[in-house]
């Protein structure tokens, strides 16, 4: 089996957490300075574990092996979010990397924008298998600042570059290493988490109308306050959301504005982005129609108008088998009677390469479950043994 360099492997981590670093996290956004910093460091790492290391026109860093195959794919992306954890994406390319390391016929990417700071996220993963136009990438704009992205890739050096895609028949299959993001693994004692599949997001943005007004000279009964309705709103959905979710979907509201947004002046309106997650697409439906129910109630008793339109609707990426099969095997040989499989509750590129190739994902336990914030981390222990694992699964696949 093959052998990682589990120190390198750590000191990989280590300097690349030095790139754009903020407190114990760091802090690179999509195509900013210290992004584009990270992508440089990447392929002079691969260059120097003889692949063949290019970027492209959306700032896919790629790692072509140079031998015969068969071949796997292996990666994940170095960006982040704001002032965020130093192992969310960073982990999975640097294990790929790893892999490489240890004599496995790897190609290791590291997709762009996974972390969505412009707008239709996953864009490297996109990209990469032809599913991301150019009108697209027109239309994007960050979600921060509003800049254009033709503007930042300009900024960034990449526009004329042209958009790599993955050649078919290349590879038997991606794997990707992960955070676990959540508390399952570390809450049961366990190392390892072979993840059986990834959920689907389906994203909302519901806006309500009312009349905007003053606080004061309004009495309580002329009111059309768009923020007390979006507040009532959100509660019914928490109420009646159990009601229609599985056992492991999620709902969020991650971004409610009022405007004009004085504290003298009643809101004449609310605008609201949410959305809910799960590997069910049945489960999906009926939290559509309980969310559309909701909306349907609220403007039967409210003075306000609230419309609903979905913004997104990703699909659900099962992984594969025998695959899972293989890191089954490997967790049980390194971490016997310490792992589990489990779902994944966040997005990840492996659930669009997954329309082109099989795909598998590993997960470590992340301390305390904390994930999109610098406080993020995970025992050295813990990130060794599972990229030992993961080693270990690649290899007992390609040869299945």
């Amino acid at each position: 089996m093959p052998k990682i360099d589990a120190d390198r492997f750590l000191k990989d981590l280590n300097e690349l957490r030095q790139i754009g670093q903020y407190k114990t996290g760091v802090h690179r956004p999509t195509y900013s300075p210290q992004d584009m910093e990270s992508r440089r460091w990447l392929m002079a790492r691969l260059e120097e574990v003889g692949l063949e290391a290019s970027i492209d026109g959306i700032g896919n860093v790629y790692g072509r092996h140079r031998g015969p195959g068969p071949h796997l794919l292996a990666g994940s992306h170095i960006e982040s979010q704001n002032q965020a954890g130093w192992l969310d994406g960073a982990l999975g390319v640097m294990a790929a990397l790893a892999l490489a390391r240890a004599g496995l016929p790897v190609d290791v990417a590291a997709f762009a924008d996974e972390e969505g700071h412009f707008e239709g996220g996953f864009l490297g993963s996109k990209s990469i298998i032809g599913a991301l136009s150019e009108e697209e990438i027109d239309r994007s704009r960050s979600r921060n600042d509003g800049t254009p992205l033709r503007g930042a890739l300009a900024a960034a050096g990449l526009a004329g570059l042209p958009r790599m895609q993955l050649g078919p028949g290349r590879h038997k299959g991606f794997f990707e290493m992960h955070i676990e993001q959540g508390t399952q693994l570390e809450s049961a004692g366990l190392r390892v988490g072979v993840v059986t599949g990834i959920v689907a997001i389906w994203q909302w943005r519901i806006t309500v109308e009312g009349m905007q007004d003053h606080a004061g000279g309004t009495t309580m009964a002329e009111r059309r306050d768009a923020g007390l309705t979006a507040v009532r709103l959100l509660a019914m959905l928490d109420a009646e959301m159990p009601k229609a979710c599985g056992e492991r979907s999620t709902w969020t509201a991650g971004r409610i504005v009022l405007e004009p947004g004085a504290p003298s002046i009643i809101p004449g309106r609310a605008d609201i982005l949410f959305q809910f997650r799960d590997i069910d697409v049945a489960t999906l439906d009926r939290m559509e129609r309980c969310l559309r129910a909701c909306v349907q109630e609220m403007n039967r008793r409210e003075r306000c108008t609230v419309t609903l339109a979905n913004v997104s609707k990703s699909l659900p990426a099962p992984c594969d088998p025998a695959m899972m099969a293989a890191l089954d095997a490997a967790a049980e040989r390194h971490a016997p009677g310490l792992w589990q499989r489990m779902p994944s509750g966040a997005g990840h590129d492996a659930q669009y390469i997954a329309r082109v190739m099989p795909v598998s994902m590993l997960f470590t336990p992340s301390i305390g479950g904390i994930s999109h914030h610098w406080a993020e981390d995970t025992k050295e222990e813990d990130l060794a043994l599972c990229c030992q694992v993961l080693a270990d699964g690649a290899e007992i696949y390609l040869k299945g």
